[in-house]
Order: structure tokens, then sequence, then C-alpha cells
């Protein structure tokens, strides 16, 4: 039996858009195809959370011709493309290596199965529902632990299906405290809590958690829950990418054995290490002794 032959970009192209409409995107998004010519042949694809340069030289030396990223190149508007900045350097290398470049972002988030599904999985919630409806879809999920465990517990799990970072996980809350419904969040999601409140969850697992918002979730718990767990914005949303590239395999059907897809070993979150503060008393004049 021949070998297939690989599909074009815009064949690709039609079974992204089927898994990920655009049209489920929040309206501030700009998601789909960045860079590329549709004609294109699509032998290789790349996957990654964000495109960054590292990311698509990476990609370009596998001899990538998609890179799927989550989130997006151009975001807002920018007026150059000369290599003096960060963003014309990665739009010009992506042109120079015929390197197409596409974004499913919020309209990944919403998916079903898509960026949440694969946090919750993460998080041990075998069935979910929407945490939150807005513009006519379900962002985030929430649902129930088979067994209830201990806040410590559970984090501790999550920390252990979670890819590895520097920073870890951050938690807010009883160490020993019960832990039986659980919200997820991949990404930034200190806007919904109290959507998290009203699902009645005992543990809210989201990122990029800030000072104010946060503080003043826990001044509303009075100690109890939701208890808080910011898990990364990377690493909550990076365990998508190994479903995304299962999904995308099985709608190529008889012509995925023609594509090779790939899932990028680089960690894009900013964060390389951490230091715990109060580890070293200064001994100067005027400091504890």
């Amino acid at each position: 039996m021949a070998e297939s032959q690989p599909p074009s970009l815009a064949e690709v192209l039609a079974v992204l858009d089927g898994l990920y409409p655009p049209d489920t995107a929040q309206s501030w998004d700009r998601v789909g195809l960045v860079s590329g010519d549709p004609d294109q042949v699509v032998h290789r694809i790349h996957l990654a959370v964000d495109p960054t340069l590292a990311v698509i030289e990476e990609a370009r030396e596998a001899g990538a011709n998609l890179l799927i990223t989550h989130h997006p190149l151009l975001l807002r508007g920018i007026h150059s493309v000369a290599t003096t900045t960060a963003k014309g350097a990665a739009v010009t290398a992506l042109v120079v290596a015929d390197l197409a470049l596409y974004v499913a972002h919020t309209n990944a988030d919403v998916a079903r199965p898509g960026v949440n599904d694969a946090l919750a999985e993460a998080a041990g919630l075998e069935t979910a529902e929407p945490l939150v409806v807005r513009d006519r879809v379900g962002l985030g999920l929430v649902g129930d632990l088979p067994t209830p465990m201990t806040l410590t517990a559970f984090a501790a799990m999550l920390a252990e299906a979670l890819p590895a970072s520097p920073v870890g996980i951050r938690v807010s809350g009883d160490p020993e405290g019960e832990v039986r419904r659980v919200a997820v969040l991949g990404g930034a999601g200190d806007d919904a809590f109290a959507q998290v409140r009203a699902s009645g969850a005992d543990v809210y697992v989201t990122a990029d958690l800030r000072h104010h918002p946060a503080l003043e979730a826990r001044e509303e718990a009075r100690g109890g829950t939701p208890y808080l767990i910011d898990a990364g914005h990377w690493a909550t949303e990076s365990l998508w990418l190994r479903t995304a590239a299962d999904r995308i395999r099985d709608g190529l059907a008889d012509r995925a054995d023609s594509v090779d897809l790939h899932v990028s070993a680089l960690r894009t979150d900013p964060w390389d290490f951490l230091v715990p503060t109060g580890a070293t008393t200064h001994r100067g004049s005027g400091g504890p002794r």
C-alpha cells in the first residue's frame, strides 16, 4: 500500500478550526493562522505553549512546517517587524523559515476536551462541568474527587502531575482542611472567585493570582473554603499540548501517518529559580541577632 501524501496547511487548518472553532474565542483574543501559506505542505507539526524565539528556533531546527501555540504572538498591535525587537525577530524567523504559526488560545480553553480538561485530569477529577459560562461558552471546570483528601495531600498530588517548574505551586488554606470539590481554570483566573464560591468548591486551582484579589478571596472565606492553589500559568496550560497532538492526529485520519507531531520540551515559564525569603538573617547594625 502506498504511503499517504502529507496534507497541505489548508487541510490541517480545517482540522484545527474544527477542533478549536475560532468563533468560540473571547472577543479580545487573536487566534488562528498568523503566518504561512495555506498551500504549503505540512509533514511536521510542533506544539508549544508560547511562540518564544527559542521555541521557534527549536521548531525550525526540527524541520517543522507548522508551529501551533496556545498563546498568541501578536495579541496587541505592533508597528514594526524589524529584528530589533523580539516580536519582529520572531515574525522574521517564522517567515524566513517558511514556518507557519497557528494559535489556539481561549478557543482551546473552552474546547471539550481542551486546556481545562487536561488540568482537571491532573487534579484527579473524573467528571466535571463548566465553572462559568461567558459568551455562551463554558470557562473552567468544577467536579468532585473520588475520595476526599487533605489540602496538603491534594497539593502534593497536583504538584506530581504538573510539569516541573522551579517556582512550584503556592497554596493558601488549612493544610489539614478537607478537599472534595475542586474548581480548575488554566492560566490567569483571579476574576472568577465569585463563581468558584457559588460552585461550592473546596479548592480553586488556577494561576497568576494577584495579591489583592487573592487576599480578598481568602477574607471572604474567613479562613475556610475555597482554598487557593496558584499552580503557574505555563504549567497549568502545558498539559493540554499532548491532548491537542492526539486530537490533531485523529483529525488527520488516513493522512496522519505522513505527519510527525512533536510537543516542545522547552519550558517557557519566565521564572528560573526560587529563593525563599527569610532564609538568611543579616546581622548588620540594627538587624536581628
